[in-house]
Order: structure tokens, then C-alpha cells, then sequence
């Protein structure tokens, strides 16, 4: 079960719950001037909603699902970043692999998983847990009847804050994890190749691609929520007959992942040039932006490796809605998404 107080200044649209019964509503004694909403899930404990149960909840769900599916596509990410390194020798995608396999065996698909799995891990608790957070931060200073009206604005600026926090946490392991899979001979993995960059550049030397990172990562971000927000919200409303309330958990974990991978496919398109740019700078000792136009050109850093990269960010982002969501219901929290843009407002 999950306990909502009516008091707090929270539009619907942040959580699609389902309408409660009248034996559901229920008058808290406690609560002066308010009510209180029981709302049926799944799990037998109580979480509720922006309690620091909640967050902590949202955290794991992001390191889980972010850690997994980054992880699962390393061989994806090692052909990716070596056709934006090495355009002349990794062709295409398929030749590529061809490549790849034959000088290194098919343990090479798998170089730098150990940076890949706990950058990210990082990377997606911090993510979506400030992105809950945030949500309702900026929700509580816009006020209900704001926050409804703007809540694309919301959804931006939650998820620009997240990101610019999680990259930080991340950006360690991205600049080990490219080098890894970009520079035979350079480290086995992450134990060798961190220190072995530090030694060479100074702690300085893991976060030189922070900015570029940023450059790929937010916008990504914010395309990632938002976009995700608005597809589900009118695949609800536009698509799928039954309210969502009344929706099995099958079909609306099944909407998460439709919504998610849509959404991949549009944060791929945003975030590429900046994905080549902290590629060839976290592989190119001193190298600058400058550098990489000159190198690929404007177009080739729009395109280089873009068509594996739509493949691989629409299955991730698709997957990882899919598994936050499927934690969320696990412990008894809603879905993401869906829910009717009319603000909640207090009881008398």
C-alpha cells in the first residue's frame, strides 16, 4: 500500500494512481484540514510517496536498471566508440565486429564492462533519484496549478539537475572505460587503467571529458523524461482503451518499455555529436573540439556510428523504463507516467 497525504502541494500529473474507492478515502484524525488516499499496489509495505523511503527506493531502481542494461550492450558500446575513433578501420557496424573479433578475440566485445557497470550504476542512481527529487522540488516552488500547466518545464529542469549531479559521478569510469575498449595495449580494465591515468595526468585526467559529457548527457536527459512523460501520458490517452488505473501491471510495465524505447530513439538523435566528442577526447591526449571537427567534420560527428547508436539507446533506454518501473511496482510504488495534468489541491 502507498500512503499520499492530500495536504502536500502535488499535481496529478506527477503520479497516476488509480481512483480510490469511497472506502478507500479515508479521514485522518491527525491531519487537520486534510485527508488521506491509501492507494492499492502490489507489495504489503508502506512507502510513501517523497519520503526519504521513497527517494531511497527511486535511487536503487535507477542504479539497477541503469547499471544492468549499460552493461549488457558493452559490446554495442566498444564497436560504437571505435568507428567514431577509427572510422577508417571500423567501417561499419557489422564490419566492425568482424574486425574487432578476429585481432582480439571475443573477449574484446567485452572490454571495459567493469567501468561500464559501476559508472553507470552511479550515474543512474543519482540520476533518477534527484530526478524524483527535483520533480517535486520544482513542482512545490511552481505551486499545482503552475506545475500542471508547465510540467514539460518540469520535466526539462528536474532532469537537467539530475544529470548535471549523476555525470560527475560517472565521468571516472567513462574516461577508463573508452580508453579500455579504444586503445589496445593501454589497461586490462578498470584495476590498471585507472591508476594508470592518473599516474600519467593527475585526477585531472578522469574528468577532462566532463564538459563534452555534459554536452551529450543532459540533453540527452532531458529528452529521455520528458519525451518518456509525454509519450506515455498520450499512449494512455490516445492508445490503450482501458484507463491506466485499471490496466494490468503487464500492460503498463509493457507501455514503460514502448514509451522508453520512443523516447531512446530521440535522445540517440539529440546527444550523438556530443557522444563522438567525449569519445575522441577521452582517447586523444590534448586533443580539443576543435580537433574532432577538423577530424570527422560537422557531419561526420552527426553521424559517425549514429544508426548502432539508435539500436543500442532505444533497447537501453526501452529496458531500463521497463526495470525501473517493474522496481517500483515490486516495492509498491506506481509507474512513471500517465497521469492527468490537473493539479491536486487541499481538502477544507
Amino acid at each position: 500500500m502507498v500512503v499520499v497525504s492530500r495536504q502536500s502541494l502535488l499535481p496529478s500529473f506527477l503520479y497516476s494512481t488509480s481512483t480510490p474507492s469511497p472506502t478507500d478515502h479515508v479521514p485522518s484524525s491527525n491531519m487537520t484540514g486534510g485527508s488521506r488516499v491509501v492507494i492499492a499496489s502490489p507489495n504489503e509495505g508502506k512507502i510513501e510517496l517523497f519520503s526519504p523511503a521513497f527517494y531511497a527506493a527511486c535511487t536503487v531502481g535507477g542504479m539497477l536498471c541503469c547499471g544492468i542494461t549499460h552493461t549488457a550492450v558493452t559490446p554495442m558500446d566498444v564497436i560504437k566508440c571505435n568507428m567514431q575513433i577509427d572510422p577508417a578501420k571500423y567501417k561499419s557496424t557489422t564490419s566492425g565486429f568482424g574486425v574487432l573479433v578476429k585481432e582480439q578475440g571475443a573477449k574484446g566485445l567485452f572490454k571495459g564492462w567493469a567501468p561500464t557497470l559501476i559508472g553507470y550504476s552511479a550515474q543512474g542512481a543519482f540520476k533518477y533519484g534527484f530526478y524524483e527529487y527535483f520533480k517535486k522540488y520544482y513542482s512545490d516552488i511552481a505551486g499545482p496549478e503552475y506545475a500542471a500547466k508547465y510540467k514539460t518545464l518540469i520535466y526539462l529542469a528536474g532532469s537537467a539537475s539530475a544529470e548535471v549531479i549523476a555525470d560527475v559521478a560517472l565521468c571516472p569510469m567513462e574516461a577508463v572505460k573508452v580508453r579500455v575498449q579504444t586503445q589496445p595495449g593501454f589497461a586490462r580494465g578498470l584495476s590498471d587503467g585507472l591508476p594508470k591515468i592518473v599516474k600519467a595526468e593527475g585526477v585531472a585526467g578522469l574528468y577532462k571529458g566532463l564538459v563534452p559529457l555534459w554536452g551529450r548527457q543532459i540533453p540527452y536527459t532531458m529528452m529521455k523524461f520528458a519525451s518518456f512523460e509525454t509519450i506515455v501520458e498520450l499512449m494512455y490517452k490516445h492508445y490503450i482503451p482501458t484507463p491506466k488505473e485499471q490496466c494490468s501491471p503487464t500492460v503498463q510495465l509493457g507501455v514503460s518499455f514502448a514509451g522508453g524505447y520512443i523516447a531512446g530513439v530521440l535522445c540517440a538523435v539529440v546527444s550523438h555529436p556530443a557522444d563522438n566528442l567525449v569519445s575522441f577526447l577521452n582517447n586523444a591526449k590534448g586533443a580539443t573540439v576543435g580537433d574532432a571537427v577538423k577530424r570527422f567534420g560537422v557531419w561526420g560527428l552527426l553521424t559517425r556510428g549514429l544508426p548502432l547508436r539508435i539500436l543500442m539507446i532505444g533497447t537501453l533506454t526501452g529496458t531500463q523504463w521497463g526495470i525501473y518501473d517493474s522496481f517500483k511496482v515490486f516495492v509498491g510504488l506506481p509507474t512513471t507516467g500517465g497521469g492527468a495534468p490537473t493539479p491536486a489541491t487541499a481538502k477544507a
